[in-house]
């Protein structure tokens, strides 16, 4: 994978340009005001996503939803806020205070630390800030995507070392599950970035945006697009997907016995992550600053001044709609077949993707025409398919015959109390015939002393 990589950004035909230039000029100040702009921007877009969550579910449940704290009920997440904070902060005895205190920054901070490297305009686009020309970005890293990857892995940390330091069996079951259930995640999220480093020949986030200036990722890479999506709802614990936080056999999960400011650390951290996968999905796969298609064929200046910025904004929060809809219209999946989702399907699917895009970004560097990719790519598919097909026939046929030989065979008989104890039948099994009781009237009469009419009938011959 790494030759193909490298022969991948060898090959300028096809791919972006790596141009880092524009970065690391900043005077300190400017950098401080830049970093401050996108604190305050995630921020400002929590707020909104909560608010956004609560009236639209409550919208789609045809219930009202906040109505009271400021206009149109518009305030209702800054009101939550300062509730948290003026709540009771409760330490548990038994917890490592340390750990137990440390947990909810570890796992809120790197939430933070992503949008760094998320482009809001072009490079090359440079605006005027106190009379300083810079970009609309942060910083820039030959590496950005794994350095984003990077960060939101220790947010791990923190959940676990939550449910750990509580000193309480829900938690730690709460933090071992989100544990499982990001880890499982973040690997099909990564084998998804891969597909766009090899199609994009860069890891850099400004590249990958310059890269899809004729056509979206998402259209590209469907299969890599429709696995992001899938494992960022995963990664970021949101319904149906929350079963770390699963109040049925949970209780509360990792945050059970946090309380006040603590626990909003949590919350915020949730949402905070909610933004950061939506900027990355709208980085690598959406176009990223770039206007929509048809605004961009007409208006040559869509692309230029603070209207990058715009059309960003407008992607993300498409994405955060879609989370709320999630929440709203699907229900909580099983643990086991949750985890049977990402590894048995998103993992296995995500590497046969990685390997078709590898072939053909190969195919490509070898000066092979479209038409030659598309005949090799397609014939490679149709033999898979024809092999499994074939191989499925003969496993339904050899299952086929397992079932009809075990029908054939007489059927054990079923002992409810075989092990010692009454167990019910398992599915096959027939249990014995339960005996029928008495007739009222003769319990009665038996109860009262009196003959047992139907035995002696049978024993006198009726007399």
């Amino acid at each position: 994978m790494t030759g193909i990589v490298a022969g991948a950004q060898g090959d300028l035909r096809y791919l972006a340009a790596e141009d880092l230039s524009a970065f690391g000029h900043d005077p300190w100040w400017l950098v401080v005001i830049k970093a401050v702009f996108c604190f305050a921007f995630l921020m400002v877009t929590v707020l909104i996503s909560i608010v956004m969550e609560r009236k639209v579910v409550a919208w789609m449940q045809l219930r009202i939803g906040p109505n009271r704290h400021g206009p149109w009920g518009m305030l209702q997440s800054l009101a939550d806020g300062v509730k948290l904070m003026l709540k009771e902060d409760v330490i548990v005895k038994r917890a490592d205070k340390a750990v137990y205190l440390l947990a909810p920054i570890v796992a809120a901070i790197p939430a933070f630390m992503a949008v760094a490297v998320i482009p809001f305009g072009p490079a090359g686009n440079e605006i005027s800030i106190f009379g300083e020309r810079t970009t609309m970005q942060l910083t820039d890293l030959p590496i950005a995507v794994l350095y984003i990857l990077a960060t939101a892995s220790v947010g791990i940390y923190g959940i676990v070392l939550a449910g750990w330091s509580s000193g309480s069996t829900y938690p730690l079951l709460g933090g071992l599950r989100s544990c499982a259930q990001m880890i499982s995640y973040e690997i099909a999220m990564g084998l998804a970035f891969a597909a766009v480093f090899l199609h994009s020949g860069s890891m850099s986030t400004s590249a990958i945006v310059e890269g899809q200036h004729d056509r979206w990722y998402a259209i590209l890479l469907p299969v890599s697009f429709i696995i992001y999506l899938i494992a960022m709802v995963g990664e970021t614990n949101r319904a149906p997907f929350d079963m770390p936080e699963s109040e049925g056999d949970l209780v509360g999960g990792f945050n059970t016995e946090y309380s006040s400011i603590k626990f909003a650390m949590f919350m915020l951290a949730e949402y905070i992550n909610m933004v950061t996968v939506s900027a990355v999905a709208v980085t690598l796969f959406l176009g990223g600053w770039r206007a929509p298609y048809p605004i961009s064929t007409f208006w040559e200046g869509a692309n230029h001044g603070w209207w990058p910025m715009l059309w960003f904004v407008g992607k993300l929060l498409t994405l955060l709609f879609a989370f709320v809809w999630l929440r709203a219209t699907l229900p909580r999946v099983r643990y086991d077949q949750f985890m049977k989702l990402g590894w048995k399907v998103l993992i296995p699917v995500s590497m046969v993707w990685l390997m078709l895009v590898a072939t053909v970004r190969a195919l490509r560097n070898e000066d092979y025409e479209f038409q030659d990719i598309v005949l090799y790519v397609g014939g490679a598919v149709l033999a898979l398919l024809l092999l499994s097909f074939v191989w499925d026939m003969y496993r339904d046929r050899a299952d086929r015959r397992a079932e009809s030989e075990a029908e054939a065979a007489p059927e054990p008989a079923f002992d409810p109390m075989a092990g010692g104890f009454p167990v019910p039948p398992l599915p096959g099994q027939t249990p014995p015939p339960v005996p029928r009781r008495r007739p009222r009237q003769e319990r009665e009469l038996i109860v009262s002393g009196g003959g047992d009419t139907v035995s002696d009938g049978k024993e006198t011959g009726g007399v």
